[in-house]
């Protein structure tokens, strides 16, 4: 029996580092304040609500639970967040989340009011792209740490956390920066 949880550990790694690899970035959870502002940020929302990269969850449920009469849309591609996402959902149903195990830049994201995302760089870049080609005019983007380059924000803010992180919104179609 300790085979079996052993070779389920090493295989939830192994589908980490491989999807960390194949994505640019790790599953990293948003932390209590940057949760707090996005959901401040995102006003009233009537949704849809696109999570892009959901992770592990932190952000989509917490805008589920927020937004309770909007349809929050979670997409993540990385098989053992998605199934942690989807335990939590078992557990404690929001009838408003749909999650889905899809990379996001292959979804059509016309559709969403507000699209949320912790990405890096090189994410920032190609969604930027895919944005400016299908994004619903008056639709809006929160970022945290991550601008998007070129972008100018509708709004700003400088958290007072440990990083000094930055969460960034923008209203779509962008203006250049």
């Amino acid at each position: 029996m300790e085979w079996l949880a052993l070779a389920l550990v090493v295989l939830a790694g192994a589908s980490l580092v491989y999807f960390t690899l194949r994505t640019g970035i790790s599953p990293m959870p948003s932390n209590r304040l940057q949760r707090a502002a996005i959901l401040a940020a995102a006003g009233e929302t009537p949704g849809p609500i696109y999570e892009l990269g959901a992770g592990w969850g932190t952000l989509a449920f917490a805008l589920a639970d927020r937004f309770p009469h909007a349809q929050v849309i979670a997409f993540e591609l990385s098989w053992v967040p998605f199934a942690v996402m989807r335990l939590r959902q078992a557990l404690r149903p929001r009838k408003n989340l749909t999650l889905r195990r899809l990379d996001f830049l292959r979804a059509p994201l016309g559709q969403a009011q507000l699209l949320v995302c912790y990405l890096f760089r090189g994410g920032m870049e190609a969604l930027k792209s895919k944005l400016e080609q299908e994004a619903a005019p008056g639709s809006r983007l929160i970022t945290h740490t991550f601008a998007v380059h070129g972008w100018t924000p509708q709004a700003e803010q400088t958290l007072a956390d440990l990083y000094r992180t930055r969460v960034y919104v923008y209203r779509l179609p962008p203006s250049p920066g």
